[in-house]
């Protein structure tokens, strides 16, 4: 606005106030000294006039003042507050989601889950393959091991493997898994000394499926998923298994 020095005076006063410039007129207003109905001098016109007559200075000294609004409340879920809407979940629910045993896990099956049952069928099956072994070379000996003649069984050295085999699977049986390093060195051994005695006889195909026996004995302690252990596992039974048959025939 072009008014640098502005006179007010109200209705009643026949004295003019100022010189006031545009920022104290704006004080006035603030405190309520000065309002729309309140004269100021217009030198345009020389002529008294209410400053609410006066678009440019009523804009100036009343600027609108925007209206502040309250937001509505949001409603917000969080974490740690019981929704109405949504049944309690139990311990029941929870195992269930785990095993992947609901329509939304169905699937989704805890992997830890996965691999302790996987590596429960491979002990079992580490059990089961040792039992076969034991049988092969324990019971063409039976004889001398009722008699109690250690000269008999001297000559049976595969006894002392019959032995150690009862005991790794005795011990697997009781869930003592940390035989595992044992049995893998029981494997080894075994193709080491059996396949020498397989291989000084010419029994190349036994040769074979001890060597693939042993390799499945070994390999079911080392695996935690289904599809190796069971593979393995099949492989020692099928190698071990014809190992014994030979050596009880």
């Amino acid at each position: 606005m072009a008014i640098e020095e502005i006179y007010i005076r109200s209705e009643t006063e026949t004295e003019a106030r100022g010189p006031f410039n545009l920022e104290q007129l704006i004080s006035l207003a603030d405190t309520g000294q000065v309002t729309a109905a309140t004269l100021f001098y217009d030198a345009a016109t020389e002529q008294w006039a209410t400053i609410g007559s006066h678009p440019e200075l009523m804009a100036e000294v009343f600027p609108q003042r925007k209206k502040l609004k309250i937001k509505a409340k949001v409603k917000m879920d969080l974490l740690n507050q019981e929704n109405d809407s949504t049944a309690p979940i139990t311990v029941d629910e929870m195992l269930a989601a785990a095993e992947g045993r609901t329509a939304e896990t169905a699937g989704r099956q805890d992997p830890t889950i996965a691999m302790a049952r996987a590596a429960a069928i491979g002990r079992w099956s580490v059990i089961l393959i040792l039992l076969v072994a034991t049988a092969g070379e324990v019971l063409p000996s039976v004889d001398a091991i009722m008699a109690g003649d250690l000269g008999k069984l001297v000559s049976h050295p595969l006894v002392a493997f019959g032995a150690i085999d009862l005991f790794l699977a005795t011990m697997l049986g009781l869930g003592v898994v940390s035989f595992y390093p044992f049995i893998r060195f029981r494997a080894a051994l075994g193709l080491g000394f059996i396949g020498f005695l397989l291989g000084v006889e010419g029994h190349s195909m036994d040769l074979l499926a001890l060597a693939g026996g042993s390799l499945g004995l070994y390999l079911c302690t080392i695996f935690v998923s289904y599809l190796p252990v069971l593979t393995f596992a099949a492989l020692g039974l099928a190698g071990l298994g014809a190992v014994s048959w030979h050596l009880m025939s």
